[in-house]
């Protein structure tokens, strides 16, 4: 994989989209081969870290109280939730759809964790945003920028990730290097790694998509 021919493609895809009233991401999208998704060994859903953050207005919640808490309002998360909360949560699933909908990530102490496993589960484990356990010791302003250049990368049903790499505000060359991670954490969870990537494109939000050579 060549970064600099990456950065030219990222670069390609930009010229080529037209001006919007809106910051266009950039997506990148993975087909793979030979997966047998009735198995589960060949179905994945976990996070990777990114060189370069892709989203600078991160929307974060947390499950919290005391300490936590406290820390968490100083560290600018956008949404605190206690207790109480969680349990009036658990009899409204259309008010625990519009907080998915709404926040990218969320967090929880890990006394949390069984009341939000019973209340939220079935609402944020399929899309992807179970809460992270976090220690009253914890550094939330560290862990917000480590969520910044972090993505999910899901297999279910269909054999194809997609993911967004950047915006097209970002270097081209920065895009670029972020392609290059997620392929490479694609590698480590398929049994013949590259081999079993049968194309990648990437895109704009409105754009075309265009094909790029990741092997």
């Amino acid at each position: 994989m060549n970064v600099k021919e990456l950065a030219d493609s990222v670069t390609t895809a930009k010229k080529e989209s037209k001006k919007r009233n809106f910051t266009e991401s950039i997506d990148l999208a993975v087909n793979f081969r030979d997966l047998d998704l009735k198995s589960p060994s060949s179905r994945f859903n976990f996070q990777t870290i990114l060189p370069h953050p892709i989203k600078k207005d991160l929307k974060v919640a947390i499950f919290a109280s005391g300490e936590l808490a406290t820390k968490a309002k100083e560290a600018g998360i956008n949404t605190i939730l206690s207790r109480d909360d969680l349990e009036a949560l658990g009899q409204s699933p259309k008010d625990i759809r519009k907080l998915a909908k709404e926040h990218d990530f969320f967090l929880a102490e890990p006394p949390f964790m069984p009341l939000i496993a019973r209340y939220l589960g079935k609402y944020l484990a399929p899309r992807g945003k179970m809460p992270t356990p976090v220690a009253p010791t914890v550094d939330l302003k560290e862990l917000i920028e480590r969520l910044k250049r972090t993505v999910q990368l899901r297999v279910k049903s269909n054999p194809v990730v997609l993911t967004k790499v950047g915006d097209v505000r970002m270097a081209s060359k920065d895009i670029a290097e972020n392609i290059e991670a997620v392929i490479h954490a694609l590698e480590g969870k398929l049994e013949h790694g590259i081999f079993n990537i049968r194309s990648a494109y990437i895109k704009t939000t409105m754009g075309e998509s265009l094909k790029i050579e990741v092997h």
